[in-house]
């Protein structure tokens, strides 16, 4: 497994766009690197992933979270439009370091807001899209003709969980876990069609981002302060491991926010 991620040199809460952020509730910068270190050690050593890193730039704190970068696939990687003026400069930086890499660089149309594997994740042969807050439906079928894939789109309703991978988690192509309460009616029907297994989170856990996981085989990265979700996974024959993320929760991201996946 191939992720990428970014050192939080510049990390910080400079902006509200979320309800999460505070700018008067300010991360602590020697926390959030130890955090993110031991985020990376963790990944390293028991998904196991290689782990690829990205320049962080001044001006642009939320870079840290790289799933919003875009999405890779096989050889393509497409470039993120994001729907917040703050974090737009991220994409041109994403774009290069792909670029420099070989990957073929497809470009959406600037009227379709589209946040990356933050807002589009696989489970199985199936992909799943979440839209309404960051993401734009339309973006949903531009993607799915670019992958020649189909996308099943799930309209998101809460801002405190903005994006798909704040709520859910695929974790093979029959199980995964979810918060139901982010999701319209018709978007937990959908998952309920297609998902054999589908776990709840309650709500203390989905606010710790019990959903934000990193999944690599049977072992599965995630927050501290989850046990009834960790209990479930284990149950079902998952490897856990908790790793303290609490300072980019005051940002609304965990695990899956700070990585994205390459291969």
């Amino acid at each position: 497994m191939q992720l990428l991620m970014c050192q939080p040199s510049h990390y910080g809460i400079e902006y509200e766009i979320n309800p999460w952020m505070k700018r008067s509730r300010q991360s602590d910068a020697v926390l959030a690197a130890r955090q993110w270190n031991e985020l990376q050690r963790v990944l390293a050593e028991k998904l196991p992933a290689e782990i690829h890193l990205i320049d962080a730039m001044p001006g642009l704190p939320d870079m840290v979270f790289t799933a919003n970068a875009g999405l890779v696939w096989q050889n393509k990687f497409i470039v993120s439009n994001f729907r917040h003026e703050v974090r737009r400069g991220e994409a041109a930086h994403s774009e290069q370091w792909f670029r420099a890499r070989g990957f073929e660089i497809v470009q959406l149309p600037e009227k379709y807001y589209f946040e990356g594997e933050g807002d589009l994740l696989r489970c199985g042969e199936l992909w799943f899209a979440g839209y309404h807050i960051r993401s734009d439906i339309m973006a949903h079928q531009k993607v799915a003709e670019i992958l020649d894939r189909e996308i099943l789109s799930l309209e998101l309703t809460s801002g405190w969980f903005y994006h798909l991978d704040t709520c859910f988690c695929p974790l093979s192509d029959k199980i995964a876990l979810f918060y139901p309460p982010a999701f319209d009616d018709y978007a937990k029907t959908v998952l309920e069609e297609h998902i054999p297994d589908l776990i709840p989170v309650p709500a203390n856990e989905a606010e710790r981002f019990a959903c934000n996981a990193v999944v690599g085989g049977n072992n599965v990265v995630m927050n501290t302060g989850c046990p009834v979700a960790r209990g479930k996974l284990e149950d079902l024959g998952f490897n856990v491991y908790e790793t303290a993320l609490d300072e980019f929760l005051k940002a609304g991201g965990s695990a899956k926010c700070l990585t994205l996946i390459m291969g």
